[in-house]
């Protein structure tokens, strides 16, 4: 099989960022001048695939808008002879080009296996790539691509990986594993925010996916949460406890989280002061603070 797909859900309801999130969709928070959808978009295309689903909720259509082309503005742009600006949209727009938008839309969020298993016709029959909003990488090579490598040895699941600090292992999914080489690890189990007495690894689960076929027929199976929900994690535990192969692959580079507040303004600063536009000016500024 080949991953010629992503799917990128977002119709969840935002609620760490409120009230931001009631005027702002939380996947159009920007890392410096760029939106953080935008990041997982250009990490599809330089891990070399050109399709992407958005799992949106009704009301949620401006990120087809985004990446479609702004003739209007460019006109606009030519008649006020802003060139620079003109440039910089006409350089955005050709990155994306090329790049094949679809969506499906989620009426309500159901958990983060109800979202991908609204993309399930994408997936009947090819592996498929999950990409998080949370979740952006700053790496050499992109965190799919890595992912993309592990999954090409053993067409099995493939589950983005990184080592936390002990202590922070409970707020996450963990993983019990059997290592198979260097960052690729066979997943014996995965438990989700555990309890410190039942830690097992200080490798988390991020919100970076391979998934095959056979993960859609387990989802149309799993029975919903307490709350109604239907979570990937607990599926692909399912496939585990089956004897179906679940691979982790302990992805390289600086992992920037979006998932609240706090972190989003991290993973802000640590664009921006990479950013060689802002970075130096930036930095002397913050030196000004007390």
């Amino acid at each position: 099989m080949e991953v010629k797909k992503v799917v990128i859900p977002m119709a969840g309801l935002a609620s760490r960022f409120l009230p931001l999130s009631l005027a702002v969709p939380k996947e159009f928070l920007p890392l410096v001048d760029k939106p953080a959808i935008q990041y997982l978009v250009q990490e599809a295309k330089n891990s070399g695939i050109n399709e992407v689903i958005f799992i949106i909720s009704p009301k949620q259509k401006a990120v087809l808008d985004y990446f479609k082309k702004h003739q209007d503005v460019e006109k606009n742009l030519i008649t006020r002879k802003k060139d620079n600006l003109l440039k910089e949209l006409l350089d955005f727009e050709n990155i994306f080009k090329d790049i094949s938008i679809s969506y499906v839309v989620q009426k309500l969020p159901k958990g983060d296996g109800h979202a991908i298993l609204q993309a399930e016709k994408f997936g009947k029959d090819e592996a498929i790539a999950v990409l998080f909003n949370d979740d952006i990488f700053d790496s050499e090579i992109p965190s799919l691509q890595q992912l993309i490598n592990v999954f090409n040895t053993g067409e099995a699941p493939v589950i983005g990986l990184k080592k936390v600090a002990r202590e922070k292992v409970s707020a996450y999914g963990s993983v019990a594993f059997d290592k198979i080489a260097h960052g690729i690890y066979k997943i014996k189990k995965i438990i989700e925010k555990p309890k410190p007495e039942d830690i097992q690894s200080d490798l988390v689960i991020l919100g970076k996916y391979i998934l095959t076929p056979e993960v859609f027929e387990y989802l149309k199976k799993a029975k919903p949460s307490e709350k109604g929900e239907i979570i990937l994690a607990e599926v692909l535990e399912r496939m585990i406890e089956d004897g179906k192969p679940v691979y982790g692959c302990e992805l390289k580079g600086e992992w920037l989280e979006c998932g609240d507040k706090l972190k989003w303004i991290k993973s802000f600063f640590y664009m921006a002061l990479k950013d060689p536009r802002y970075k130096d000016e930036l930095k002397q500024y913050l030196k000004t603070l007390k």
